[in-house]
């Protein structure tokens, strides 16, 4: 007779892996991203591919099939993530055709988990659809007074005059004023008034986080979070924004154009940080680099460091798994994680350079409050250094894949989260540098600069922010880059959904 006995932990974990791999690493089938793509008509492909702007921020494929199939390479389009961009084109045919799912289970499956697209993307389209033809060209004429004229031809859709603003930075996720003023100009208030609850939402996450499970607020992830920062080591071509950003002058640094705001106000209360020690520092090198001072770093603040060295994607995978089911996060502050690796802009493959490796996003998700909730509420540091490897120099292989049955419904496998009132992305702080693979075959054990960097930073001025520190740090990596050659330079992206100021030392 089988034992109902509940699993030990170890056989959870375990089986949560499996569960985890199987829900996010499954590539799409090209049959089905070729059904999508033919029965979606011309408005609905227009919509999906705006929707997904931010999601394939390296590049923006033309068409829907490229960007279904780009976003299926990436490990971006599980079987909930195409349920979403179905029923956000309300295709809620093709959700029970092809998927055979249906809308119910689609909306409680967006209701308690994070989304692929952002809340600010659908915004846009909710209000493209809801505007006449006479509306959109009286929005493109009163934008001429921005855009300069014939920016945007009159004939072009709510959508297209949305992509023109984006790029001249007059719109963004946190940069809607002219929209609104624009929308009031042509009697649309009640247009105008969705903007309004758009912000105040945003300002809510902002100032009180614990409210992140409310249904104002369905799409709060970190890829999308109001006061999500990144980074590029250049200036900016607008110092303007920059000004209003309220970045110091001193800093030499510039956000992107898609980007989401530096809130002005950051929060005055801190994370605890009192526990011996403040947490787990889990250091995986793949590359041999030099980390032995950010090991020394970290532990002289008070942190139990746990270095691994040349590691394989799988072996990276299964350590992250079991660091993030260990017990003692129960009693700790905080954690770390360092990981230095060889991969592309939106994975990491460890040692071999023919594997197609595991998503970034994946390394997130398993120490979201759902999956490890043993750190909810607490911040969870993630400081990556990629040497990127050129798509050329590398052979054809897909994403890492569990056999596992099929999923058919959103609720088929997913574990059910512990009730929490701190939302499951909350207090993430993620660091990625990328850098060229070339600088480890020409200083084989050198150290990363940014790395470098980060240590001394910390290792010196441990009883500041440790946001105005990352700030100080992408300045001095934008100085290195300015004399550096091409193949030498570093490029640092920060995002965070921290809600308190955070200090990393004892308090």
């Amino acid at each position: 007779m089988m034992s109902t006995a509940p699993w030990p932990p170890a056989d959870w974990c375990r089986a949560f892996l499996l569960w985890f791999l199987d829900m996010t690493l499954c590539r799409m089938s090209a049959e089905v991203i070729h059904q999508v793509e033919e029965a979606l008509d011309e408005d609905e492909k227009e919509t999906l591919l705006f929707l997904c702007r931010d999601v394939t921020a390296d590049a923006v494929p033309p068409n829907v099939r490229e960007l279904l199939d780009v976003l299926s390479e990436q490990g971006k389009l599980s079987v909930v993530d195409l349920a979403e961009l179905l029923y956000r084109v309300r295709r809620f045919d093709l959700l029970k055709r092809i998927l055979k799912m249906d809308k119910a289970a689609v909306e409680a499956h967006l209701h308690r988990h994070p989304h692929l697209v952002s809340d600010y993307r659908v915004l846009m389209t909710e209000i493209g659809e809801d505007l006449e033809k006479s509306d959109v060209s009286s929005l493109i004429f009163l934008m001429r007074d921005y855009m300069g004229r014939g920016k945007i031809a009159k004939d072009k859709s709510f959508l297209d005059l949305v992509i023109e603003l984006e790029k001249l930075n007059l719109v963004a996720p946190d940069q809607l004023d002219l929209l609104e003023k624009c929308l009031k100009n042509i009697h649309r208030i009640d247009l105008k008034t969705k903007i309004q609850k758009y912000k105040q939402a945003a300002q809510g996450v902002e100032r009180n986080y614990t409210n992140g499970f409310q249904a104002s607020l369905p799409n709060l992830n970190l890829k999308d979070f109001s006061y999500n920062l990144l980074f590029q080591n250049g200036r900016n071509k607008d110092q303007r924004l920059v000004e209003r950003l309220g970045i110091p002058r001193a800093v030499k640094t510039s956000i992107q154009e898609s980007a989401a705001f530096m809130p002005q106000h950051p929060p005055e209360e801190r994370y605890r940080m009192q526990s011996k020690p403040l947490g787990i520092c889990l250091i995986i090198d793949c590359t041999g680099n030099n980390v032995e001072a950010l090991q020394n770093t970290f532990a002289s603040l008070g942190y139990e460091v746990q270095p691994c060295s040349a590691r394989r994607v799988d072996d990276v995978i299964r350590t992250l798994g079991q660091v993030a089911c260990m017990p003692q996060h129960r009693d700790y502050d905080s954690f770390v994680c360092v990981l230095v690796s060889r991969g592309c802009s939106q994975s990491e493959f460890g040692v071999d350079e023919n594997h197609s490796g595991f998503p970034l996003h994946g390394i997130r998700r398993m120490f979201t409050g759902d999956s490890c909730p043993s750190l909810i509420g607490k911040p969870k540091l993630f400081f990556i250094q990629n040497y990127v490897v050129s798509e050329g120099r590398r052979e054809d292989s897909s994403l890492l894949e569990v056999d596992g049955p099929a999923v058919n419904t959103v609720e088929a496998k997913a574990p059910q989260p512990r009730p929490s009132m701190v939302h499951r992305e909350a207090d993430f702080f993620w660091s990625l540098c990328t850098a060229d693979v070339s600088l480890l075959a020409r200083s084989p054990g050198s150290r990363s600069m940014y790395l470098q960097f980060l240590s001394q930073k910390l290792g010196r001025e441990r009883n500041r922010p440790l946001l105005d520190l990352h700030v100080e740090l992408n300045s001095k990596v934008y100085d290195w880059n300015s004399r550096a050659p091409a193949k030498e330079k570093y490029h640092v992206w920060l995002q965070h959904t921290l809600r308190k100021q955070l200090i990393l030392s004892h308090q």
